[in-house]
């Protein structure tokens, strides 16, 4: 029995095949070749392939005709793409499609040999296919690699499309708010508002006109009517983070709002019907605050109706890696240049770090390494990371 990794290469460039195929077969895989999408299909009926590496432009069908072919047939193959720089929003939509990563053409064959090796070390699952193909809302990365975030990812398509209230728990910067966006997404609510608010950033003089809504004359400045966020989500999703911070005179009007399904506006003479479904999040103990007398147990009840939490990224190891991957695609696209290559000490200080700012921080510090690192650099190394992480490396 063959235990060489398999891979296939598709490319109408005859000399391209050939270099590839060369390559790879030198470094211990088995390579074979197709010069389009028909002759790679035919392929994939005749063997089983770890690997597709993929150019974008062919006769007939694209590779993207391919991804979308594999996805649906062998979701246990992996993808990369080769595309061309002007490509590239494409090929990032490829990746958030299944794809499991993307090189630019002209290529530097050091940094494909790295690319591939990768790839061929994060095997597809059909959990990441799903993923992958329906819950990455608005471009935002939710990957479910580790076990923690499997368990959020069917929790929410199971209760996607009910009309229950969902309270989303984690520390800062988990990406509570992308779940949120992914609840939206996956239910029948989706092709209507996502509207999303962070009670902290709103006075408490103003929370109540910002959430309800106000008539003109309401109050000093209130030169015209306004709708709140209630009325702007109705139809869709209003997700409330922060929830915690929220006054004791406004929680007991969102109780209200829960129960009757209405909104009164501020100097209003009659309610406002709306069909909202609600979504909170909170990184603070709302129990606690109720033992504490300041946050009501009747509104935590009706918040609380389903309970997501979500995983530190620390406790998440296995979403590292893929998460940096994707943030060093999204910025290498934004500085128009080839995405940065983790390298190995950058992956064990990665892997080792405890990440108290966690996916939030995790993006930021890809972001200042794409900055960082001169045009002539295609790895992630140490000396790109901020400080604290080189301490554990």
């Amino acid at each position: 029995m063959n235990s060489k990794p398999r891979i296939l290469v598709v490319d109408d460039e005859p000399t391209i095949r050939r270099i590839l195929t060369m390559a790879f077969d030198k470094v211990g895989y088995e390579t074979h070749a197709a010069e389009d999408v028909r002759v790679a299909i035919q392929k994939l009926e005749e063997y089983s392939f770890s690997l597709i590496l993929t150019d974008v432009t062919m006769p007939g069908a694209s590779g993207y005709d391919l991804l979308k072919h594999v996805r649906e047939n062998y979701p246990d193959t992996n993808v990369v793409i080769m595309t061309a720089f002007g490509t590239i929003p494409q090929a990032i939509q490829a990746i958030r499609d299944g794809a499991h990563e993307y090189i630019t053409k002209p290529f530097d064959l050091d940094h494909l040999k790295k690319v591939v090796a990768g790839a061929l070390r994060s095997p597809k699952t059909k959990e990441k296919k799903a993923k992958s193909s329906s819950s990455v809302p608005e471009g935002e990365p939710f990957l479910a690699e580790s076990s923690g975030m499997k368990e959020v990812a069917e929790l929410v398509k199971q209760v996607a499309d009910s009309r229950a209230t969902v309270m989303i728990g984690g520390e800062s910067g988990v990406g509570k708010e992308v779940v949120a966006r992914s609840l939206h997404k996956l239910s029948s609510r989706s092709s209507k508002s996502f509207v999303a608010v962070s009670c902290a950033a709103i006075p408490e003089s103003l929370m109540e006109a910002e959430l309800f809504g106000h008539e003109k004359g309401a109050f000093t400045g209130a030169q015209a009517a306004k709708a709140g966020k209630f009325e702007l989500a109705s139809g869709g999703t209003l997700f409330l983070d922060e929830i915690g911070e929220v006054p004791m005179s406004i929680q007991v009007k969102l109780l209200r709002v829960l129960q009757e399904r209405e909104v009164e506006r501020l100097g209003a003479t009659k309610p406002t019907k709306v069909d909202v479904r609600l979504v909170t999040a909170t990184n603070r103990d709302l129990r606690e605050m109720v033992g504490a007398g300041s946050f009501r147990l009747d509104l935590l009840y009706r918040l609380q109706v389903v309970e997501i939490n979500v995983p530190s990224l620390r406790d998440r190891l296995n979403d590292i890696l893929p998460l940096a991957n994707l943030f060093l695609q999204k910025f290498g696209s934004e500085n128009d240049r080839a995405p940065l290559v983790v390298g190995a000490e950058a992956t064990k200080a990665l892997l080792s770090y405890s990440w108290p700012g966690n996916v939030r921080e995790l993006e930021n510090a890809m972001e200042r390494a794409t900055v960082l690192a001169s045009p002539a650099e295609s790895e992630l190394t140490l000396k790109l990371l901020p400080h604290p992480m080189l301490k554990v490396a």
